[in-house]
């Protein structure tokens, strides 16, 4: 009797153990990222044509599009996506993109 409760306790342990790592390996497949792109739009019309059509892009979480700037921000996830489909995504609707970041003393630069 002794026997069969310690392997059923140690069938419990093993299987809560097991879940517990799954779960963590799911959250650090979740790991969001972000990428900003110099953008060739013009308009308001493109600016929505591009709002429109990257929200709906497979692992984008969040997307910004300043007009004035002309820069599109993407906030994305890394299992789903990466900047060069993203890229990729926005010459698809006949824009070019490059590459922006901003450097460390507040001033922005195009690749």
């Amino acid at each position: 009797m002794k026997t069969k409760i310690l392997t059923l306790m140690t069938a419990c342990m093993l299987g809560l153990s097991f879940s517990s790592s799954a779960a963590i390996m799911k959250d650090s497949k979740k790991e969001k990222a972000e990428v900003t792109f110099l953008v060739s739009m013009t308009c308001e019309k493109c600016q929505k044509r591009i709002e429109n059509n990257l929200s709906f892009e497979k692992g984008v979480t969040g997307l910004d599009v300043d007009l004035p700037k002309k820069t599109v921000t993407i906030e994305y996830r890394k299992d789903k996506t990466s900047p060069d489909k993203l890229k990729a995504a926005i010459k698809k609707l006949g824009y070019t993109a490059t590459p922006f970041h901003v450097q460390k003393e507040g001033k922005q630069k195009a690749e």
